[in-house]
């Protein structure tokens, strides 16, 4: 990929099948943020917002964050941009707990994987490699830690903290009824 904005194009034609997510919006700015990407998953019934990196010199953390406690901030914001895309009304359910960022990029480096390398942060790492046939793999960089972020800022970061009493990780089972973020 020569251009961000090239991942983004591809990423939000195809966001049903690359992510399982529906596009909502692109570029959507709030406050003095602007959001790559707004996706709806229609699992959890949440938000995803989606940002691209061409290169690996950013950090997840602060920018997830950010844009996570903005989203909080402005919920009525979110929900419009849904209502307009869908042409429906505001009286819908969100689960705002499920929130969470996706970071796409052709690679991350050691720190950026590793800063997401918590078992209940809201964050995705997703390298994305077109091959010379056009072809494209999206593979998600999971964490191998079992130690939690809650645990690790608790009283340190006002913002982190915010995030953390709103959105929940739950378990690929949540059948069990297994989390790994509570509201406590």
């Amino acid at each position: 990929f020569k251009l961000e904005k090239e991942i983004q194009d591809l990423v939000e034609r195809n966001s049903e099948n690359l992510l399982g997510l529906e596009f909502i919006q692109s570029e959507v700015s709030v406050d003095k943020y602007r959001l790559d990407s707004l996706c709806f998953d229609q699992e959890t019934n949440s938000f995803v917002i989606v940002e691209y990196k061409k290169g690996s010199s950013y950090s997840v953390i602060d920018q997830g964050y950010s844009y996570l406690s903005k989203m909080l901030n402005n919920k009525d914001s979110f929900v419009l941009e849904y209502c307009k895309k869908k042409k429906v009304s505001v009286d819908i359910e969100i689960d705002w707990s499920q929130s969470r960022i996706i970071f796409v990029s052709p690679s991350f480096n050691s720190y950026q994987k590793n800063s997401v390398n918590f078992q209940d942060i809201p964050f995705e790492l997703w390298e994305i490699k077109r091959f010379s046939n056009d072809s494209i793999a999206l593979n998600q960089h999971l964490s191998q830690s079992n130690q939690g972020i809650k645990k690790v800022v608790k009283g340190k970061n006002n913002v982190i903290d915010k995030v953390n009493r709103e959105v929940k990780i739950y378990s690929e089972d949540y059948s069990k009824s297994t989390y790994y973020r509570s509201n406590n």
